[in-house]
């Protein structure tokens, strides 16, 4: 493989950079690109074999899957499915910015992102250069630029020190994130439940998120205590108890690989559930992690 960098400060690598990331997305291959918190590996959401590659070089298993990096709000319609009322004003508060929210993934989706249990955990990242990339590739798997078990990547050099010639393209957009302070990743709120659980406080406190939607739990509070308390004995037999196992799982793996965290294919995508801003070009205002 020939790995090529580009200085994306200058307009035209820039340009030549986007159009060459775009290239190797749709061949199945990886990239890296700088989000608002730290620099991100990403590949084809919707192919196997590209997020196989992605899982490859950073040396993790199907166990951790990548999270969802989309390019607008819009997107989350056609991908997940089950979404809360609260999720929704989480997402269009702090979207674009750092917030992943895990879902149940849509089930008509012809992807394979690893062992999710049935969810996805998607964000749409405050950083310019990952929209716009974002917008002609579609959603995109994207996991922190570095080896499992190392430092995340705070620019492309960090990244490329660490995965080497397994990328086919290196867009390097200075240092992330661009105020210059340690990387802080992504609030990571389980949405699956039958309250919002956030299950990882990043770069959003737990407070913040209480002040928004004072039902949400802490990542102390266990599962089985998701229950609401004025369920009497008879509604707590009628709950599916199978439905309370998933909302008791369905975020421990995406969470944990959201920890190191449009253009639409209409064979992927059912686009009447997508809002329109989905597929329109105009510049929107991670996580990588």
């Amino acid at each position: 493989m020939s790995t090529t960098s580009y200085n994306c400060t200058n307009e035209q690598q820039r340009a030549e950079g986007l159009a060459h990331a775009q290239k190797a997305i749709a061949a199945k291959q990886i990239i890296v690109m700088p989000t608002d918190t730290v620099y991100g590996v990403a590949a084809d959401a919707f192919s196997p074999q590209a997020v196989a590659t992605l899982l490859a070089a950073k040396g993790r298993g199907r166990n951790m899957p990548p999270p969802v990096l989309i390019p607008r709000i819009g997107t989350m319609e056609g991908l997940a499915t089950d979404i809360p009322d609260d999720a929704r004003k989480l997402a269009e508060k702090y979207w674009p910015g750092p917030l992943t929210l895990i879902f149940h993934a849509q089930p008509t989706l012809t992807w394979d992102l690893g062992e999710t249990k049935g969810t996805v955990a998607l964000r749409v990242p405050d950083e310019q250069l990952a929209l716009d990339l974002l917008t002609i590739t579609g959603p995109l798997a994207v996991s922190s630029a570095n080896r499992t078990g190392q430092a995340a990547a705070q620019t492309g050099s960090e990244a490329r020190s660490q995965l080497a010639d397994s990328v086919e393209v290196y867009l390097e957009g200075g240092y992330r994130p661009l105020d210059g302070k340690d990387a802080t990743p992504s609030t990571i709120v389980d949405a699956t439940g039958l309250r919002l659980r956030v299950v990882r406080e990043g770069a959003i406190s737990l407070a913040e998120i209480q002040q928004m939607i004072p039902s949400a739990l802490g990542p102390d509070v266990e599962p089985k205590m998701w229950e609401p308390s004025n369920l009497g004995k008879d509604q707590d037999e009628v709950l599916d108890e199978d439905s309370m196992e998933s909302a008791e799982t369905a975020g421990e793996s995406m969470s944990d690989a959201a920890a190191e965290e449009l253009a639409i294919d209409p064979e992927k995508i059912d686009l009447q559930k997508i809002d329109s801003e989905s597929i329109n070009l105009e510049k929107p205002e991670e996580a990588a992690s």
